[in-house]
């Protein structure tokens, strides 16, 4: 965990104001309180707050290389999971690391490939790199955009960071919201349009985009996107690739570590990740520590829905029992919950998911104290068909998103002259329309098939945006890493491809992620 934020301005360089980027660093510590650094040049100014966790090496940032007389600096959220391949690739390249750092590996590898970086690497993050040799600093965003970066343009300056609450420190950046933003919180919240940072003149570097900013200006483009194709597979042999790929994804990102910890509610994704992990763990002479969370009193209260058809405290602590992990079960008191409610809006920037967030915040704080890494199994029903409008045609029969069921509730707490609503409500589902016909589709689908695709692409560009977004936030607050295996983007390149009637065999939901991992 860490965090980013810089200026840049190539006609003023009194813009470059140390005091400015130092107050916009201040408030993002809590996602790196251990180590703070800054770098200025001609043309720029870039400040970072690190996370320092035993064993792994990060290295202080920002870092400056000298290749070919010119420097290169980076500042660098995230983890690259594909280390090894790639230092084999720069070692081939003549290029010798000195650290196992990757903020080094991706300046390095940018160094190397130059704009093509992106595409190289595998893993979460958000970086920028000044670039004195061709005048400008570049920066990217991993493919599924789990780790942040927004930006607003103030006169000549280009102004970025990890958090909106640094921008809003920024003196010329206003903390204004103009109708489409006021929208998006009425009928939306807490998911928010790709690549709006919901306040005027705030944007968000999409995810699987990159750019650069230099004396022509700001330029963005997209480097990754999903691509629909025509799969001949059998149920098994989906299932088994499937298998390794997730196997994969779980080794690559607990191999070594052991400081974290796993999240295990007992449902099928945080089992399967559980279960992979706790394997790799024996295979170490290791045990795996995994937790549970509880809300004060939620077995006498609980109701089941859609979402939660039953409760998981049951299946947590049994499947606990058979991994043979170290497991631990935090309550979170009711009080507690309530008075962390301001502080998770605060981690946010945005109105959330009240005692939602706020227990998370709870919870995570407790686990710091042991742990500074967690791993979550977010991101599997956004790409194994986990919600219910996957397999209902009436919740994606409509002109509007179908995890919102009443869309002008909220409306109806403002007077009808300041919320607009039928225009905002027009406006919204404009965007629905406008991101359903986005949706990459083969002319050879089944309408089932069809159907799914247009699940999955709402799910993971607006849904599963608004849930990693809420983990990062939160666990940043409480000064604790988070990884998310299954938002590695090649289980969803294969799974976004594996036919429907696979996915959904026996008309059971993830029946595709079950059967790979039935043992």
């Amino acid at each position: 965990m860490c965090s980013i934020c810089g200026i840049i301005d190539f006609e003023n360089s009194g813009n470059l104001n140390e005091k400015i980027l130092q107050n916009m660093n201040d408030t993002l510590k809590s996602r790196g309180p251990d180590a703070h650094g800054f770098f200025a040049c001609p043309f720029a100014a870039l400040a970072h707050n690190s996370l320092s966790v035993k064993g792994i090496d990060r290295g202080g940032q920002p870092i400056t290389a000298v290749q070919g007389g010119y420097r290169y600096t980076i500042i660098f959220d995230g983890e690259i999971y594909n280390r090894k391949e790639i230092k084999n690739e720069l070692l081939k390249k003549g290029v010798s690391l000195e650290s196992e750092a990757d903020s080094e590996l991706v300046l390095y590898t940018y160094i190397v490939y130059g704009e093509d970086s992106p595409k190289h690497l595998n893993g979460v993050f958000a970086f920028a790199v000044i670039d004195e040799k061709e005048n400008k600093v570049f920066f990217a965003r991993d493919r599924l955009g789990v780790k942040p970066f927004y930006y607003t343009k103030k006169g000549s300056s280009f102004v970025f960071a990890s958090e909106i609450k640094a921008l809003l420190r920024h003196p010329d950046v206003k903390p204004q919201i103009d109708m489409k933003g006021f929208w998006q919180l009425l009928f939306l919240s807490p998911i928010t349009l790709n690549g709006s940072g919901l306040f005027k003149d705030i944007y968000e570097i999409k995810p699987a985009h990159c750019g650069s900013f230099s004396k022509e200006g700001l330029r963005l483009y997209q480097y990754w996107s999903l691509k629909a194709e025509d799969m001949k597979i059998s149920s098994d042999e989906a299932a088994q690739y499937t298998k390794e790929l997730l196997f994969d994804a779980v080794s690559r990102q607990t191999a070594g570590e052991e400081p974290l910890a796993v999240l295990l509610s007992g449902g099928l994704d945080s089992s399967s990740v559980s279960a992979i992990a706790a394997e790799g763990f024996k295979a170490r002479g290791k045990t795996l520590p995994t937790y549970s969370f509880e809300y004060e009193d939620s077995k006498k209260n609980f109701k089941a829905s859609l979402f939660q058809p039953q409760g998981d405290e049951e299946y947590a602590v049994w499947l606990a029992e058979k991994l043979g992990t170290k497991h631990t079960v935090l309550t979170a008191p009711t009080k507690s919950v309530a008075e962390l409610l301001y502080d998770a809006v605060k981690a946010r920037d945005l109105p959330g998911q009240a005692d939602i967030d706020s227990s998370l915040l709870y919870f995570c704080r407790e686990i710091k104290k042991e742990h500074p890494i967690i791993l979550s199994g977010e991101c599997a029903d956004e790409i194994f068909g986990g919600y219910p409008w996957f397999y209902r045609e009436e919740m994606l029969g409509g002109d509007f998103f179908p995890w919102i069921h009443k869309p002008m509730l909220r409306a109806g707490l403002f007077k009808a002259e300041v919320a607009k609503a039928e225009e905002g409500l027009d406006f919204i589902s404009s965007l629905y329309r406008e991101s359903l016909a986005e949706c990459p589709v083969s002319d050879n689908d089944t309408p089932d098939m069809r159907i799914s695709r247009q699940a999955t692409w709402l799910s993971i560009n607006w849904f599963m945006a608004s849930l990693t977004e809420r983990k990062d936030r939160i666990t940043a607050l409480a000064g604790l890493g988070v990884r998310v295996p299954f938002a590695d983007y090649r289980i969803l390149e294969f799974v976004y491809n594996v036919p429907w009637s696979i996915k959904y065999e026996n008309k059971t939901e993830k029946a595709l992620l079950r059967k790979a991992m039935k043992d």
